[in-house]
């Protein structure tokens, strides 16, 4: 296998993590699709979102695989008027991943991070690696570590 710069960043910090491949399904990148690939739990895979702050600040948010990111509260949480997401096409300019391989780590710049609360729930968690078909799986603290993040509360309640 490969390494990605979500690996080798991990790596160079220390950091122990596992990495999974799974099967890729093009006509459905979804996380809660990938998890089932891998038969691990939902509560367990984590996505990563890149959206634009109104001031055009690019952000990450990492959050739970089967939840909508609440774009007011990331706003708050960032200390921004408005975000939005950004679009598809850009996805791969602006982080050197491609969509349905997006890591909060590794990216072409150091981002801002914003995790969901909801991670801490969670003895170890499973993130893209930085390429379709691969999952990293990273304790919260090691995440919130390797990219200098922020804990938040940024979910749709359902």
């Amino acid at each position: 296998m490969k390494k990605t710069n979500a690996v080798r960043l991990v790596e160079k910090l220390g950091i122990n993590v596992d990495v999974s491949e799974y099967p890729v399904d093009e006509s459905d990148l979804s996380a809660v699709s990938v998890a089932g690939r891998l038969g691990i739990a939902g509560e367990s895979i984590f996505k990563t979102l890149v959206v634009r702050s109104d001031k055009g600040e690019i952000l990450l948010a990492c959050i739970l695989g089967d939840r909508e990111l609440d774009l007011k509260a990331l706003a708050r949480a960032s200390g921004n008027k408005k975000v939005e997401m950004v679009h598809m096409k850009e996805i791969q300019t602006l982080t050197g991943y491609i969509r349905g391989g997006v890591s909060p780590l590794g990216t072409k710049k150091n981002y801002p991070l914003f995790i969901d609360n909801s991670i801490m729930d969670q003895p170890s968690i499973y993130v893209s690696a930085g390429k379709r078909g691969l999952q990293m799986v990273i304790a919260p603290e090691n995440l919130l570590k390797a990219s200098m993040g922020r804990f938040c509360s940024i979910v749709s309640e359902k």
